[in-house]
């Protein structure tokens, strides 16, 4: 039997900038925006609904006087992105 895919992994752009996270652990939005090439208010739709997830957190802060937001990936984003994966495999009879 199947597992359910987990449906907030399972949005194309999340999905992405997840796999952006899981590789540096945190990034910050502009270098999310350029690799992901999504709009500036898709991406931060997309980032609020991973922090409400658990799955990252959200930095506000300060750099050189202009405003810079990171992203970092929790214990509980790891976990979820790895059974993600898992449960891909087991689709693809792996």
């Amino acid at each position: 039997m199947f597992k359910d895919l987990d449906p907030i992994l399972h949005s194309q752009l999340r999905l992405a900038i997840m796999s952006l996270l899981i590789g540096v652990k945190e990034a910050d939005f502009s270098y999310l925006k350029e690799k992901t090439g999504a709009t500036a208010g898709n991406l931060s739709v997309q980032v609020q609904k991973l922090k409400e997830a658990g799955y990252i957190e959200v930095v506000k802060q300060f750099k050189d006087n202009y405003p810079q937001t990171l992203c970092k990936i929790t214990d509980t984003g790891i976990s979820r992105f790895e059974q993600y994966v898992a449960d891909l495999k087991a689709y693809l009879g792996q």
